[in-house]
């Protein structure tokens, strides 16, 4: 880059330096996704994903909550027949309109706490999910 002169320095610097979005990055970024996508088609027909599971027709069925259920039934057990209500709609509830109203829940209490709820919150998900899910 040194051995340019200050007249041939300008012209890079205006004309290769200078890419427009449309269609200079346009045709970069579209031919990096088309690659990408190449890539990943490719990766999926040579190691295809198991789906499902085998199915036993021998044994008694029972059903499974999707994973993201699973904290909920986790927290069901906590609870008798007469107040499943509470553990199954009113904690819930509880937790969504927490997440919800975080901006305006960290004015009055601080980042701080607000952060603690969450990471609270949180752990109750990721342990209720792991613990029906390796304790069944």
């Amino acid at each position: 880059m040194g051995t340019f002169s200050y007249d041939k320095k300008t012209w890079y610097i205006k004309t290769i330096m200078k890419k427009k979005f449309y269609p200079d990055y346009l045709i970069e970024i579209l031919f990096f996704a088309i690659v990408t996508f190449e890539i990943i088609l490719l990766l999926a027909f040579l190691f295809p994903p198991v789906i499902g599971r085998e199915i036993d027709f021998t044994s008694a069925y029972q059903p499974r909550p999707e994973w993201y259920y699973l904290w909920i039934f986790w927290l069901l057990r906590f609870f008798s027949t007469d107040m499943v209500f509470i553990g199954g709609i009113v904690i819930p509830l509880f937790i969504v309109g927490f997440l919800i109203f975080i901006p305006w829940i960290e004015r009055y209490i601080g980042w701080k706490l607000t952060a603690l709820l969450g990471l609270l919150f949180f752990l109750i998900f990721l342990i209720g999910t792991l613990v029906e899910v390796f304790y069944q």
